[in-house]
């Protein structure tokens, strides 16, 4: 018996669980990834070809050779056990090759030939398709295969055919009929075509188009080949039917086919309209709402009811199932009180936060608000179509899990020049509401039984988003700049946060300048009006609400500012031209991701900018390996490389996943000194508004926890998918609405897809070895752990966690004096959803220069297994060679286990 890996039906044969996997939980989703059918095998995939093809390659000889049930036999030597068909043909051709006459194998055939080729002609003529069953008596036997009891099961040819393999596309299996087969049929057709329109983008009216065509086609110019197929069966069977019958026999089976009744003209799925009503009642949609801004100037936004989306959420038992795993893992965490900060809930907000900290399970938001621009912004349209978004995210999931685009939700889409007209207030109003009920009420989930409560954690935005919503004066050249204190402009050029020269605000001190803001209709300390949130909710608050971003306060700001003015002083010192600067970073060696995010070449025009432009993602990389571009040109000393190396080092405690009290304190001393190394290259250098902001990351940091779980990066990404779907359809006449439909189908097919329990490896090709021929080392520890075991699948590319890792990476593993450890990974052996990395271990010495870390082999080349959970830091490294020497530099600060 198969059992299936999702369900706890099991099939007789491999080919009825590929026809029942595909039928019943395949939903080809472009991000969903599918087990393989064999128990062992850890392999996944995106595609059903995919999957059918390493089922077809991979396992149709290790099935043979693992069970054995066949043996053959020569009719031509005296040759016998011959174990498998391939085995067996290939003995038939030596003897073909040295012109010995062969007699056809297959029953009832007489055939007779010494030619190789002419053998082959036949046999794919004549006996193309076969079976076991189809050779002559004599030639195959099979043997007795044991269950796991011990007992004898006696195997018919029938029983053991799927051995040999035959793709399902061309077996003549009988379906099984017992559920509603053409229903079946009709999901799997309009997850498709939803497919096709909301992930490739395929416009709706050439789908309609395609769908004419492919009925005119299975209804009509399919029934002359149908009555001549029909015609030849039933001659072959020596049956005589009149010609008119089988023509109307041919005309029921075209016109019954369960993909012609649902694109025909009466189907459910033959028109725009009806698809969408088809969509709405499989997969839950939740519609877009359009609220009227002003009727007689057709201004009007979309909203997309929040607390119908998060029913949606909860009813979906992979979502569910991880709000609770989630909510489990961390009331431990809370019992083991390690001082570490790992998410939101770590950090003094939340904690402070009576409603949300509760032992009882609590939905936590957060709201992310941004302007982007669906046109070319250099173009004649540019500004005209600019669009404000409002997106959410569930906190009640794991850290790491809101990567994917399908987990970030939209909530409001509205025009820019709206928001500018009619303000937060009346846009953000249905949105209020829904969060209003869902503090005094809840949500009902069916699956829980009860109303689950909750409201916003936080607001992340850009400065000047979280200034505008916030109710902050929106300009950073006026004299209050900070929403985290009443530091004016002219002061931070002379003192800084860490003196202790702010007024940090503070719940009692905002409201009072809110009040007197209101009284004088004129700013109080920056503060213009009360935030709209704050006026509504009961447990959110302006001034634990809105976090720092490290896109746009470091790699769009500080690191490209500081990195111009850098490049100017070493330049001016002829340590380098800038010519030989971008040689370098063209011709540098990236791998892997650095290549992806490679940098670009700095413009001529950078001095007089006062910065080198560039995204975040290329500000990061050049700042993370401009060590090993040019760190060979400067001497040790020299300041203006300091505050380059500092800034390096800031990058890295900012972003990393996890902090300490003492990794806090440890920023806090870094960004001091750095202001102080800045100050001293350049005097003259006028200190932005985001210097400040990063002197307010320490506090920061311990208030909202980790600031990587809060920046704008991912949210920013989640802007493609409307840019796409805009670029496609073409169609700007109520674009918000266009864009908001479009979204809700995309949302509501990957909650439908995501309803398979997959692993969490993603691997899609292994090779599977016995334990023996591994190192000795390695095959001891694996045998620590799995005292049984006798082969282990090894892996090139292994994707968990939504991070990849390949050969020849490396690793973060253990710790010696408070710096890490590293070493090379070798191969990855997989064990059922286990991974373990067969590692050759590194010495590791710090080059304060570099920032970085020389690597050389230990002294006795040592090979060790590293489980996936005692990594020091899960993300995988590069080492590049610099000056005959070979250096890794890391991306996030780690932090050393005790």
């Amino acid at each position: 018996m198969w059992p299936c890996k999702v369900c706890d039906i099991s099939l007789s044969t491999r080919y009825e669980l590929l026809k029942h996997f595909r039928l019943k939980h395949f939903h080809y989703g472009r991000n969903c990834r599918y087990p393989c059918l064999y128990a062992d095998c850890p392999c996944t995939f995106t595609s059903w070809k995919n999957l059918l093809s390493h089922t077809y390659q991979t396992h149709r000889k290790l099935t043979a050779a693992n069970v054995q049930l066949t043996t053959f036999f020569c009719q031509t030597c005296a040759c016998k056990e011959i174990l498998t068909e391939k085995e067996y043909f290939a003995h038939v051709n030596q003897h073909l090759r040295q012109y010995e006459t062969v007699t056809c194998m297959f029953e009832g055939c007489k055939f007779e030939t010494n030619i190789y080729g002419t053998f082959h002609s036949h046999k794919n003529r004549k006996h193309n398709p076969y079976t076991l069953n189809d050779f002559k008596a004599g030639i195959v036997k099979l043997a007795a295969q044991s269950d796991e009891s011990g007992s004898t099961v006696d195997e018919s040819p029938s029983s053991s055919a799927d051995i040999d393999f035959v793709p399902p596309l061309d077996a003549d299996s009988e379906i099984d009929t017992s559920d509603d087969l053409p229903k079946l049929v009709e999901q799997k057709i309009a997850a498709v075509l939803l497919k096709l329109e909301n992930i490739f983008h395929v416009p709706s009216t050439a789908i309609d188009e395609l769908l004419d065509e492919l009925h005119f086609l299975l209804s009509t110019v399919s029934v002359p080949v149908t009555c001549s197929s029909l015609s030849d069966f039933l001659k072959n069977k020596n049956l005589e039917v009149d010609s008119l019958i089988i023509k109307e026999l041919a005309d029921v089976l075209c016109k019954s086919n369960p993909l012609v009744k649902s694109i025909g003209k009466d189907g459910p799925l033959s028109t725009t309209y009806k698809r969408k009503e088809y969509f709405k009642d499989l997969l839950n949609i939740v519609e877009p709402v359009e609220f009227i801004l002003d009727q007689k100037k057709s201004r009007t936004f979309q909203y997309i009811p929040l607390l119908q989306s998060l029913q949606q959420l909860l009813d979906c038992t992979a979502v569910l199932n991880g709000i609770i795993s989630s909510h489990r893992t961390q009331e431990t965490t809370d019992k083991l009180d390690n001082q570490q900060y790992r998410s939101i809930r770590d950090g003094l907000y939340f904690k402070d936060n009576t409603f949300l900290s509760g032992d009882e399970l609590k939905i936590c938001l957060t709201l992310y608000i941004d302007d982007f621009e669906l046109c070319n912004p250099l173009g004649t349209s540019r500004k005209k179509h600019k669009l404000c978004s409002v997106y959410w995210i569930l906190n009640n999931l794991p850290p790491g899990s809101h990567s994917a685009l399908s987990s970030i939700y939209l909530t409001v889409l509205c025009k820019s020049d709206d928001v500018k007209v009619y303000g937060y207030g009346k846009i953000l109003e249905p949105l209020l509401q829904d969060l209003c009920t869902l503090e005094e009420h809840g949500v009902f989930s069916s699956k829980l039984g009860k109303f689950v409560k909750g409201t916003v954690h936080s607001v992340v935005a850009d400065n000047l988003g979280a200034h505008g919503l916030a109710g902050f004066v929106e300009s950073f050249s006026g004299q209050y700049i900070c929403r985290f204190c009443t530091a004016q402009k002219v002061d931070i050029q002379t003192r800084d946060v860490h003196s202790g020269a702010f007024l940090l605000r503070t719940k009692e001190i905002h409201e009072a300048h809110v009040k007197s803001a209101q009284e004088t209709d004129t700013n109080c300390f920056g503060v213009k009006r009360a935030c709209v949130l704050t006026e509504k909710l009961q447990h959110f608050h302006v001034n634990t609400g809105y976090p720092p971003d490290i896109v746009h306060d470091l790699f769009e700001g500080i690191v490209p500012s500081e990195l111009a003015l850098c490049f100017s002083v070493l330049i001016s010192k002829k340590y380098f031209s800038l010519e030989c600067l971008n040689t370098r970073i063209v011709k540098f060696p990236y791998k892997w991701s650095d290549k992806k995010n490679r940098s670009q070449v700095i413009p001529n025009s950078y001095s007089c900018k006062k910065t080198i432009g560039g995204n975040a993602h290329e500000n990061w990389n050049l700042i993370r390996l401009l060590p090993f571009l040019v760190g060979d040109l400067i001497p040790e000393d020299e300041l203006a490389w300091q505050v380059i190396l500092d800034l390096k080092e800031i990058v890295e405690l900012a972003v990393a996943p996890v902090h300490t009290d003492e990794t806090i304190a440890y920023l806090d001393v870094k960004v001091s000194e750095h202001r102080q190394r800045l100050l001293e290259l350049n005097p003259d250098v006028k200190l932005l508004p985001k210097h400040h902001y990063l002197e307010h990351y320490p506090h920061l940091i311990k208030c909202f926890g980790p600031l990587l779980g809060l920046w704008t990066m991912r949210f920013e990404a989640k802007h493609s998918f409307f840019k796409q779907v805009a670029r496609h359809t073409n169609n700007f006449r109520n674009i918000a609405l266009t864009l908001a439909a479009k979204h809700q189908q995309f949302i509501s097919y990957h909650i439908y897809s995501s309803t398979l329990n997959t692993s969490n490896l993603e691997v899609s090709n292994v090779s599977t070895v016995q334990v023996d021929v591994l190192n000795k080392e390695v095959v001891l520890a694996l045998r620590q752990k799995y005292p049984n075991i006798s082969q282990v699948h090894l892996a090139k590319s292994v994707t968990t966690r939504g991070i990849n890792y390949k050969n020849g990476m490396l690793i973060a593993c253990g710790s010696t004096a408070g710096m890490p450890e590293f070493a090379e990974i070798l191969q990855m052996c997989i064990r059922g959803d286990e991974l373990s990395f067969i590692v050759r271990l590194l010495c590791a010495w710090y080059r304060d220069h570099f920032r970085s870390f020389e690597l050389t082999s230990s002294p006795g080349k040592e090979v060790a297994l590293v489980q996936l959970e005692e990594l020091t830091d899960c993300y995988p490294l590069v080492a590049y060679t610099v000056c005959s020497k070979r250096m890794v530099t890391l991306k996030r600060h780690i932090v050393i286990k005790d």
